[in-house]
């Protein structure tokens, strides 16, 4: 079966929520051939729509959620989807990507996406079922917890489908109480976490979207598709890293990053701790805690968990279905930002955090680290107990942690603060500098002082301090890709080579992350090619891969620059600046001055500004961009 545009379904949703209705729009195929789909395509639309002056939280600010063109259809680990906005915690481009089942279930529904606009005078949900599309009032389910209102929506709608598993995504307590980094969840766990997207779908007081549907993605060469999907296959269940995926889930992201100093420990002030090392590991979580893996769409590494809680006492309601009560996960970076990164040793306790964060719709990383902050200002004597409401925030005592997640999440007390995030935070307090963000962003946990690469990762990609805009350090730890030039390099190496490895990873994440295929997954490059040049008919190579995934990094950092962003934003705060002398990371700090140096040549940036030359531009097919980026007689200077 082939269509003009094989891949796609070629048509989005428009809803404009303020005038209460929606139609259905082509989807442009030049933006597809250029931004492929996901955070790349989602970008491209809305560039369409923000200025400088755009609120965030107002009704000018589009909400797109955006599928990929392996959304959906067979490929392992494609059942993701993107979630774009103009970030209320950044104000610059904001991006949220996530797994399960929804991302599929918006194509089975018959979209590519869906382009949000205007505000809703009411709470109101959306329904697409088989291409039929409702608006339905939601003030009953307005401050309902994501379980509540998933189970709630999907009943409603039950009766209306034969056989058809329906899907959510949703947004808890916190999307509603606009809580800066509030959470797109789906399915039970599952969560466009970063960047605040949930808190622009609480603004337009939309609750939840449910899909269901039949429909077919059309693909350009089927035969070929199938070869390659049995190659793949072959490759991603014998593969060593998504075996040990499959066994311990992505806490095995911790046995492996104490080693390297990889995983932070008490607010980025160490890399080691023997009695936390003990406890936060993929054993703990096997012998003690697992009930059952979870897979996504058409996944075979299952790497989600469920898991039960003996120390905390959690309602049947938790994970719906459930006999006894579970909860869903915790995932590496959870796991990490509730136990290591407090002081704490206590798994159980972090997977109580996390499942409260679910419940209200929270980022478990902005909100661990928000509060991590809060940790490490008690702590150093700069917030006292007074002034943080008489907690004991002494490190490794999980139980205030878990009590500010709630307050959190309802902007209670001090919650209103932490709701803002760590920059707010900081300045709080009286210690901007203090604060491990960049462009705003609250730093994953992953420690860029153990691989030098990371922290160009960090200090230059879009969405600020960002470990899914490029997985530098598992590049380094082996999951080489030599087709695309990404191969093994001493750790704490600042050659030119670091810089075009880390241009390099970072690019491909773009393509991956708008093809859209999960990160645990990598079916090898000549799978991937194949897959994608089978499904589409584009005809690619390894080169234009690349070609592809720079268009869209530079493209996401031209619409920055609209929207405020400076040469200065590319930076390593200050804690990550500090040596540490004892663990993993062996002392060593990145030299972000000769970092940045290489790296802005290797990617053709002018080293005054940061903004991508002319050159790159037009190397790119963007030229038609140039002016927007380069007023007249700025260009001439920048290529000079």
């Amino acid at each position: 079966m082939t269509t003009t545009l094989p891949g796609y379904l070629g048509k989005l949703l428009r809803v404009d929520l303020t005038a209460g209705r929606w139609w259905d729009e082509p989807l442009n195929p030049e933006y597809a051939r250029q931004f492929v789909g996901g955070s790349g395509l989602g970008a491209r639309y809305l560039a369409d729509y923000v200025t400088a002056d755009t609120d965030p939280l107002g009704p000018d600010n589009p909400l797109i959620f955006m599928t990929g063109p392996f959304v959906g259809t067979q490929t392992p680990a494609a059942g993701r989807y993107s979630v774009v906005a103009r970030s209320p915690s950044t104000r610059l481009t904001g991006e949220a990507n996530s797994g399960g089942h929804w991302g599929p279930a918006l194509r089975h529904a018959g979209y590519d996406g869906i382009i949000v606009t205007g505000q809703a005078p009411r709470p109101v949900y959306l329904s697409i079922l088989h291409g039929q599309v409702e608006l339905h009032d939601a003030a009953h389910l307005w401050g309902l917890n994501h379980y509540d209102t998933q189970d709630q929506v999907i009943g409603a709608h039950s009766s209306q489908v034969n056989k058809l598993r329906l899907r959510t995504v949703t947004i808890g307590p916190a999307g509603e109480n606009l809580v800066k980094y509030a959470a797109v969840m789906n399915d039970h766990g599952r969560a466009a976490a970063r960047t605040g997207m949930g808190a622009v779908m609480g603004s337009k007081r939309l609750k939840a979207i449910v899909c269901g549907g039949k429909a077919e993605i059309p693909t350009y060469d089927p035969a070929a598709f199938k070869e390659y999907l049995r190659a793949a296959m072959r490759f991603v269940v014998d593969d060593i890293f998504v075996v040990g995926l499959r066994m311990t889930g992505t806490i095995l992201g911790a046995d492996v990053g104490f080693m390297y100093g990889d995983t932070p420990v008490r607010y980025f002030t160490a890399s080691e701790d023997p009695g936390i090392e003990a406890q936060i590991n993929s054993a703990t979580l096997l012998d003690t805690m697992l009930d059952r893996q979870v897979p996504c769409f058409r996944c075979p590494i299952s790497c989600g968990r469920e898991v039960h809680l003996d120390n905390y006492e959690v309602e049947r309601s938790a994970v719906t279905g459930s006999e006894t009560p579970r909860v869903d996960g915790p995932e590496y970076e959870t796991a990490i930002g509730f136990s290591a990164f407090i002081g704490a040793n206590d798994l159980q306790g972090a997977a109580y955090a996390g499942h409260l964060c679910n419940l209200h719709g929270l980022d478990t990383i902005s909100t661990s680290h928000t509060i991590g902050l809060l940790y490490y200002l008690y702590n150093q004597g700069i917030a006292s107990r007074e002034q943080v409401e008489g907690y004991d925030l002494s490190w490794g005592n999980v139980t205030p942690a878990i009590e500010l997640v709630e307050k959190i999440a309802h902007r209670q007390g001090i919650g209103d603060l932490l709701a803002e995030g760590a920059d707010a935070v900081a300045r709080h307090f009286g210690v901007p500098e203090l604060a491990v963000t960049v462009k705003g962003l609250e730093a994953p946990y992953h420690d860029p002082r153990a691989f030098s690469g990371q922290a160009l990762v960090y200090a230059t990609t879009s969405r600020g301090a960002d470990h899914m805009a490029g997985d530098y350090y598992e590049v380094i730890r082996g999951r080489i890709v030599p087709e695309l030039g990404m191969d093994l390099l001493e750790r704490h190496e600042e050659s030119r080579e670091v810089a075009e490895l880390a241009a390099r990873t970072m690019d491909y994440r773009s393509f991956t992350n708008s093809a859209i295929m999960c990160h645990f997954e990598d079916v090898q490059a000549e799978n991937l090619v194949g897959l994608f040049n089978a499904l589409t008919g584009w005809g690619v190579d390894y080169e234009e891969i690349m070609r592809l995934g720079e268009r869209i990094s530079v493209f996401k950092r031209m619409l920055n620059f609209r929207l405020g962003a400076t040469r200065a934003d590319d930076r390593l705060p200050k804690l990550l600046q500090q040596k540490l002398e004892t663990g993993g990371t062996e002392g060593y700090v990145p030299d972000m001055d000769h970092l940045l140096s290489m790296y802005y040549n290797v990617r053709g940036w002018d080293p005054a500004t940061g903004k991508p030359c002319p050159e790159a531009l037009q190397r790119l097919g963007l030229g038609a961009w140039l002016k927007e980026l380069w007023p007249a007689g700025d260009a001439s200077a920048a290529s000079a």
